[in-house]
């Protein structure tokens, strides 16, 4: 996959300073703040800073943390890295194309993985699904 590289002056005219905080400077939102908690349509979760698609909406749970979550993403559309930020260490995940920051991968999902992708929604753009209807 090619990389997807700007510099930090473009990174800052592209997104808006939310946005900038989260994915270039691995931010976290608040807890229940991202309107996609409450999407449910078909689609898919695409990176708000490149477009690269990470996760399909049928992988999509409440895990009732107040960020959405998912129990499997995209195959290649991630890499991780060990955070230590809050000392115990997390693995942390990011765009494959971008590298921009979405969250951390926790232990504690539902079948069929077990994990968890907790995101923070302003990293994401959810992308709904074309109706089969277009007769």
């Amino acid at each position: 996959m090619e990389k997807f590289n700007k510099t930090d002056q473009q990174w800052q005219a592209i997104l808006g300073p939310a946005e900038y905080r989260v994915l270039r400077r691995e931010g976290t939102e608040q807890p229940f703040s991202s309107e996609l908690n409450r999407e449910y349509r078909k689609g898919v979760f695409e990176c708000r800073g490149c477009g690269l698609a990470l996760f399909y909406s049928d992988s999509k749970f409440d895990s009732g943390t107040g960020w959405p979550s998912f129990h499997s993403a995209i195959e290649g559309s991630l890499e991780t890295k060990t955070d230590f930020k809050l000392i115990v260490p997390r693995t942390e995940y990011h765009c494959a194309r971008c590298g921009g920051h979405h969250g951390h991968i926790f232990n504690d999902g539902p079948r069929p993985t077990g994990k968890r992708y907790c995101s923070n929604g302003i990293a994401l753009k959810f992308v709904p699904q074309a109706d089969d209807c277009d007769e």
